[in-house]
């Protein structure tokens, strides 16, 4: 059982780091996140940690890739035909696009090659399949 109560309105400060050390996100210079505990709003991992956490305490945990964006998926990485795309855009590699789905669901995707005539598109999120380690600290508690 954790020791933060389901429904608690929490702050923390966190710095996120790949295996090679990189910093990918942090709160750091700016004011702690703040969501409530148990809602589901951060990845499972993360919100596990803060859980078991007292206000105060400061630590060190490493979340595997299906406790964090899960693993990269294949199936969602797709060649399209250049005419597809909007023809008013210059489309880099690495460049993020929005894109309409059915029912009006907007969905981000990465350009993950260009040739000729075709673009591979990636829609999983860019952190799928990494192990992600995280430094925490819970401010507060309400």
């Amino acid at each position: 059982m954790g020791r933060v109560p389901s429904g608690s309105r929490v702050k923390v400060h966190y710095t996120g780091r790949l295996d090679d050390g990189t910093t990918f996100d942090s709160s750091h210079g700016g004011a702690p996140i703040e969501f409530v505990f148990g809602e589901k709003d951060l990845i499972p991992g993360f919100e596990k940690a803060v859980g078991e956490m007292e206000v105060g305490e400061r630590k060190t945990v490493t979340i595997p890739a299906e406790e964090a964006y899960g693993p990269h998926r294949d199936d969602l990485v797709v060649r399209v035909r250049r005419e597809q795309l909007p023809k008013d855009i210059s489309l880099e590699r690495g460049m993020t696009l929005r894109l309409s789905q059915p029912g009006g669901k907007d969905m981000s995707v990465v350009i993950r090659e260009i040739d000729d005539g075709t673009v591979v598109l990636d829609a999983n999120h860019p952190l799928a399949g990494k192990r992600l380690t995280f430094e925490i600290e819970l401010v507060s508690l309400s």
